[in-house]
């Protein structure tokens, strides 16, 4: 990910600042399936160019749709946005749209992948799945890439700890050199109209491009910010809406990235509880020791990274990456525990790194995807960054208080600005509560214990929606038709005969 202030390094891929729509996204198309200015049919083909093995989803089809980079400039330069469209398989309802996030996620690789593990289910019998790479993302062109991968494995090398004044200087440096070389590589008219209003109205238009009076749009994450806004654009092109692990989108960027670090903090001392009935625990058996012996294994990696059979080494930066990718699902924690033990044992602590790198999205062949990229270049766009050092430094206070398995030595009073505090292009954000499409169009799944995205901000998304909400007991991100069967048959139900789940369900 880009050099920036630790507590946005931390959540970095997790999710994104709200975005209500801002005064520029006026000039967004206001389209109906009849007369849809920018929405041309997609030309249907294989999916050969897109996906790696197309032969799991053989009626899978793959095209673009062509929209303005910046809508007040229709005739302007276009960018390409990549969909996928699996057809249903029995009598059709209509088209699920589905996102997964990020930002900077492909929808077309999950749609594709969801397809091949829902074959033969309600969803796929009802439902065209269509996946829509969001501008910038994914198999859409331009694809947004600030950094070369030898210039990402650079930043990943910087341990990004030094909180003293030449320290902090020394990070801001780095940022503004990210935000150059995104400002140079992609030019600010595509920087400035990158955001989630701008994949919000694209959305609409690939709803037109299909023919299609609404929608129904499952989203996780930050694709619930995507959804949620798009309910309130077009509240009548709804027709079912699922959004799971959810972003409040009421709060400022500091205050949802302190409520997320908290979520990452009750993640790892639920994984550190887990990790001490072993007696082998690199963490120990007491739970008051714990943040402490985390530290132990992983702050000297400042001054010198552990050797690995990765000529990279592990580094202080990666290791705390590495830490949080384990804490998203129970599932990941043996990794997390293999790779403290290597560096409790001076061993090979390789497990961390994998970690990070699958956080990262870096393959064995050293190349990077560019979701990062376009997280940061999204979520800078997204909302106004505060440009006082003193906030950035009150921010890194109160962090260390609510997370402090991430915080490295003590408070400074210095901490580095954010990299979207510097960013080249001017934000377009206009923060506010959701708003409802209409009684009974939305169900909102929050899991309690979400690390990522907290439960409290699924809850406060319900409540600002006038939407069912759906509770999962449970240590993960995101729990949607991923094999719970409460859940997944309360979403069912809703999203084939808009049947609403019981008041309170509890999963």
């Amino acid at each position: 990910m880009a050099a920036m202030s630790r507590l946005a390094r931390l959540v970095a891929s997790c999710v994104a600042v709200s975005v209500p729509l801002c005064p520029t996204a006026a000039a967004a198309p206001d389209t109906d399936a009849g007369e849809a200015p920018y929405a041309t049919t997609p030309v249907w083909t294989s999916c050969a160019d897109m996906l790696t093995d197309p032969s799991r989803i053989p009626t899978a089809q793959c095209g673009t749709v062509s929209v303005p980079i910046d809508y007040a400039e229709p005739q302007g330069a276009q960018a390409q946005l990549a969909v996928i469209r699996i057809p249903a398989d029995g009598p059709r309802i209509g088209v699920l749209l589905v996102n997964p996030g990020g930002p900077g996620a492909s929808a077309v690789d999950t749609v594709a992948g969801m397809g091949a593990a829902l074959t033969g289910s309600p969803i796929t019998n009802g439902f065209d799945l269509v996946g829509i790479d969001p501008r910038g993302v994914g198999h859409s062109t331009p694809q947004l890439r600030c950094r070369t991968d030898e210039e990402f494995d650079a930043d990943r090398a910087e341990p990004m700890a030094d909180y003293s004044p030449a320290g902090v200087a020394h990070i801001d440096e780095i940022n503004r050199t990210f935000a150059a070389r995104c400002l140079d590589r992609m030019g600010a008219d595509f920087l400035a109209n990158v955001g989630t209003a701008a994949a919000v109205a694209d959305m609409d238009v690939v709803r037109a491009a299909l023919g299609e009076e609404q929608i129904n749009y499952l989203g996780f994450s930050y694709g619930t910010q995507l959804g949620a806004l798009y309910a309130e654009r077009y509240p009548d092109r709804v027709r079912a809406m699922v959004l799971d692990g959810a972003v409040d989108p009421s709060l400022d960027p500091i205050s949802k990235s302190l409520n997320q670090m908290t979520s990452f903090q009750r993640a790892f001392d639920k994984y550190a509880a887990d990790c001490a009935q072993s007696s082998d625990c690199p963490l120990g058996t007491d739970p008051a020791q714990f943040v402490a012996r985390y530290h132990q294994l992983v702050d000297p990696l400042v001054g010198r990274p552990a050797a690995t059979s990765d000529p990279r080494g592990l580094g202080y930066q990666d290791a705390v990456t590495g830490t949080v990718s384990g804490l998203y699902s129970p599932r990941y924690w043996g990794y997390l525990t293999s790779g403290l033990l290597g560096l409790q044992r001076g061993t090979d602590p390789s497990d961390l790194l994998l970690l990070a790198d699958d956080y990262q999205q870096r393959d064995a062949a050293g190349h990077y995807s560019n979701r990062q990229d376009a997280f940061t270049a999204i979520r800078c766009v997204d909302a106004v960054y505060p440009t006082d050092p003193a906030v950035w430094a009150e921010a890194d206070r109160r962090t260390r208080e609510v997370a402090p398995f991430s915080a490295y030595g003590a408070f400074t009073g210095y901490a580095p600005s954010d990299v979207c505090a510097m960013w080249p292009v001017p934000p377009t954000p206009v923060v506010h509560p959701a708003t409802s499409p209409g009684p009974g169009k939305v169900v909102v799944v929050s899991t309690t214990g979400d690390p990522a995205t907290p439960y409290e901000s699924g809850a406060a998304l319900a409540r600002q929606m006038d939407a069912a909400l759906i509770s999962f007991d449970g240590t993960q991100h995101t729990v949607v038709f991923n094999g719970d069967r409460c859940v997944d048959t309360a979403v069912v139900d809703f999203l084939i005969d808009r049947v609403p789940p019981p008041p309170g369900l509890l999963c």
